[in-house]
C-alpha cells in the first residue's frame, strides 16, 4: 500500500466531500489495477491509501494531476491552492502553507480593497486558484497571469456566472431545477472537488440566481456580473 496526500480540500460536510472524492478517484483509476481508500489528513487535505499492482504508478499519477500540499516555497514558482481568507488588504491562499496576495498585487483586478475585488469577480473561500511566489521569506504571492486572464474573461464574457462551494454538481443542478431556473443557464462547470460554476444564459441575472438557490445551498456563493 502507498499513501498520497492530494491538494484537494475537505471542509464543511466532510462525509459528502469524502464520498465525492472516492467517486472521483475510482473514475481516475478505473483502467489500472489499483484501488483507493480516502480519508482526511492534517489541515483538511485529502489523503488516499492505494493498493494493487499499479499502486505506485497510480500514486504518482494522482499527485501529478492534483498536486500535493507544499511546505517549502520558492521564488517565481507557480503553485495551486485554495483561497483561505479574504480581508481588507490581502487575500490569503492555502497551498500547504498560507501565503498572502497583498493589495499591491491585486491592482491588475481593478480598484478597491481585496473584499471589493473579491465581490467584483465572485471570489469566495475555498475557490481553487493558481499563484506565483514573489517573496518566499515573507510568503508573498501574486495570482498568475493565466489566473487573472481567466477571471477577466469571465467578467467580459457576456454571461453572468455564479460560483458555489461545498456542493456537488448534482446538488447544484437539483437546486437550479427546484427554483425553475434550469432554462436560464447554459450549464455547470467543475472548478474543484466541491467547487463549481454556473454559467448563466444571455440576459439571465446572476444575483437573481444566487437569491433563488441560496436557501438550497449550504456553502458560499459568489457572483460575477458581466460587464459586456
Amino acid at each position: 500500500m502507498v499513501t498520497a496526500k492530494l491538494l484537494l480540500k475537505i471542509y464543511d460536510n466532510r462525509e459528502r466531500a469524502l464520498h465525492s472524492a472516492k467517486i472521483l478517484l475510482d473514475n481516475e483509476l478505473k483502467e489500472l489495477d489499483a484501488s483507493a481508500q480516502v480519508h482526511i489528513c492534517e489541515d483538511n487535505w485529502l489523503a488516499t491509501d492505494i493498493t494493487g499492482e499499479d499502486s505506485e504508478f497510480a500514486c504518482n499519477f494522482l499527485i501529478n494531476k492534483y498536486g500535493t500540499p507544499v511546505r517549502d516555497i520558492k521564488n517565481d514558482k507557480i503553485y495551486y491552492g485554495f483561497i483561505q481568507q479574504i480581508k481588507g488588504n490581502e487575500i490569503v491562499v492555502d497551498i500547504g502553507v498560507h501565503v498572502s496576495v497583498p493589495q499591491k498585487n491585486l491592482t491588475v483586478l481593478g480598484s478597491g480593497n481585496s473584499e471589493q475585488i473579491a465581490m467584483r469577480f465572485g471570489l469566495i473561500k475555498n475557490l481553487p486558484v493558481r499563484i506565483e511566489i514573489k517573496e518566499e521569506i515573507e510568503k508573498i504571492a501574486a495570482f498568475t497571469k493565466e489566473q487573472i486572464d481567466t477571471w477577466w474573461k469571465w467578467k467580459k464574457s457576456g454571461q453572468d456566472r455564479v460560483i458555489a462551494n461545498s456542493v456537488t454538481r448534482s446538488e447544484l443542478k437539483t437546486a437550479v431545477k427546484r427554483t425553475g431556473h434550469a432554462r436560464d443557464i447554459y450549464g455547470i462547470e467543475r472548478l474543484g472537488l466541491m467547487e463549481h460554476m454556473i454559467i448563466c444564459r444571455d440576459g439571465t441575472d446572476g444575483p437573481g440566481i444566487v437569491s433563488a438557490i441560496g436557501k438550497f445551498i449550504k456553502g458560499d456563493l459568489g457572483v460575477i456580473i458581466s460587464t459586456s
